[in-house]
């Protein structure tokens, strides 16, 4: 079995995706779930997550929707607001019922702050989180964000994060592994930190001409520190399509990691950590 741990859609009818305003590029359109009925069967994935589009309601409600008719689909990240406790809380108890509601994001790499998370009201509506039992999926692009989720283990101990996408290594200078590394590493040491391949093929900004030995590196590393207990896949569809087709992106994940571990690694990275991640059977 296969969990793809990060798959996106979104529909201009249904809410509102203030990062695609002015997007030029092949992103700015509706994305479907029904896009990816040939593609997950080439790409042998049988689970998938839904992850949150946009910082409102409506995006998770889309998503909830679409999971409930896609029989694929096995869990949600969600929005909730984070910088209203009790707004939260109220969130929280509305989605608890919901089987595929099965963690939280916010578009942190789009606040101009990279503490943001560090705002008592964002504090105290993680602690939120923590005490539901519900992970946190961290979607940073700079070192700083790496940096910030460390104060939150502090504060929130309980709180379980994954790393989207490995907060975004140094794949494009071919750097090995810099200020990433040091705190990826430092992150690594907490065991509530999780690492989500994902994403990096796009990482590597130079389209499709990507392969499995130019993330290896990075993939390698992020292995080695977190363990294969913590580390799982994700797609990042259809982002990733900047980066070349879904199946393409699913056979150099599927190639390294025939490299790199054993029958029962892979087990664990392409389905069994994903599954305990995000509750879902």
């Amino acid at each position: 079995m296969l969990a793809d741990t990060h798959v996106h859609i979104w529909d201009f009818s249904k809410a509102s995706y203030s990062w695609l305003d002015g997007n030029t590029s092949i992103l700015n359109r509706t994305y479907g779930i029904e896009e990816l009925a040939t593609e997950i069967q080439s790409a042998a994935v049988t689970h998938g997550v839904l992850v949150q589009a946009a910082n409102n309601t409506q995006d998770t409600d889309w998503m909830l929707h679409v999971a409930a008719h896609t029989n694929w689909i096995a869990a949600v990240v969600g929005w909730v607001p984070l910088t209203n406790p009790d707004a939260t809380a109220i969130a929280l108890k509305q989605y608890k019922s919901n089987p595929y509601f099965k963690g939280v994001r916010h578009l942190i790499h789009d606040e101009p702050d990279a503490q943001w998370l560090l705002q008592p009201t964002v504090l105290e509506s993680l602690q939120l989180l923590a005490d539901a039992g519900i992970p946190y999926d961290v979607v940073g692009i700079l070192p700083a964000h790496i940096r910030t989720a460390l104060h939150v283990a502090e504060k929130v101990p309980q709180l379980k994060m994954i790393f989207d996408h490995l907060n975004q290594p140094p794949i494009a200078t071919a750097e090995r592994f810099g200020e990433w590394g040091i705190l990826m590493q430092e992150a690594a040491q907490h065991p509530n930190f999780y690492a989500k391949i994902s994403g990096l093929g796009t990482t590597a900004q130079v389209g499709s001409a990507w392969t499995n030995a130019t993330i290896e590196p990075y993939v390698s590393f992020a292995l080695q520190q977190f363990g294969v207990q913590r580390c799982m896949l994700g797609g990042d569809w259809p982002v990733s399509m900047l980066a070349g087709s879904y199946t393409y992106t699913w056979q150099q994940y599927h190639k390294l990691l025939q490299t790199l571990l054993t029958h029962q690694e892979q087990h664990m990275v392409k389905y069994a950590n994903a599954a305990d991640f995000y509750q879902f059977q």
